[in-house]
Order: structure tokens, then sequence, then C-alpha cells
């Protein structure tokens, strides 16, 4: 008769695995019940990150989703959706700044403060900014006609 013990065993131990499953995938959002107990929410993401930027990676070309640059903070998402190895590098009068190097499918972020002046946006992996990766920005001034046409910022 040790069998049908096993058996609740199991069944016990199933139902207790996948309860612990469905507990995990609806992510705990008590008061506090988790490891630590002060982590109730997560820090605000985008306070103080500055103006919203999307740039993207294709082979080979930067097309960004806006043109319009006023001096302050921004947050550049580089999404590499090309089939090489891509990032994302803004260099002028604020510094120079540079994203890491993404696999095709991958994103990041780079978060900069741009002042007045014309900025150098191009892909800083070897030989791609003379394969058309590049740009350029305009902050405070008159805006580039497009801001992210290349064919237009081949002289710089």
């Amino acid at each position: 008769m040790t069998i049908p013990p096993t058996r609740q065993r199991v069944l016990l131990g199933v139902a207790a695995g996948g309860l612990t499953a469905l507990l995990a995938a609806c992510g705990g959002g008590g008061n506090g019940s988790s490891a630590g107990g002060s982590t109730t929410s997560p820090p605000p993401k985008s306070t103080t990150s500055g103006t919203q930027v999307t740039a993207k990676l294709t082979d080979f070309h930067i097309a960004l989703s806006t043109g319009k640059f006023q001096p302050g903070q921004y947050t550049f998402t580089a999404k590499n959706q090309g089939q090489h190895e891509h990032a994302l590098e803004i260099e002028g009068p604020g510094g120079e700044n540079r994203s890491k190097t993404l696999d095709p499918g991958q994103s990041t972020t780079l978060t900069v403060t741009l002042k007045s002046g014309s900025y150098k946006v191009y892909c800083p992996v070897d030989g791609h900014k003379d394969l058309g990766m590049r740009t350029t920005i305009t902050v405070g001034g008159a805006p580039a006609s497009s801001g992210n046409d290349t064919s237009q910022n081949n002289g710089y």
C-alpha cells in the first residue's frame, strides 16, 4: 500500500511547483514582501532622462525620430535593425558620447547633454560611417532640413 502515498506526494509536489510558477509569473506586486522589503515599485524610468529620441540603425543608415533639437538632455534609444553590429556615437560641442556595440535586434540607450552647435551622429563600427551611417544635427538655431537624411550630409 505504498503506491498511493507516493502518488499523493508526487501530486502535491507538482501542485506546489505549479503554484510557485504561477505566483512568480504574477510578479509578486505585494506590499514589500519580496526579499529586501524596500523594492515595492520599480524606479521611475524617464523622469530625469530628458527628451526621448529613437535612432534606428540599419545597414547602412541612421534614421532619427526628430530633426529638431534644443540645448538640454536627451536620451537616444539606439535600435539595431540591421544585419550587422552597430553602435551610435554623437560628437560635438557637448563632447563625444558612444553607445555600446549592438548585435542585430538589440537596443540600448545613450543619455547626452546637447549644447548649441552642430553634432556628428554616426556608427563608429569600422567603416560603417564611410558606408553612409552618418548624419548631422543642429542644436539651437535652425534645424537641418531633415535631421536624418544621410544623403544630404555626405560632406561632413
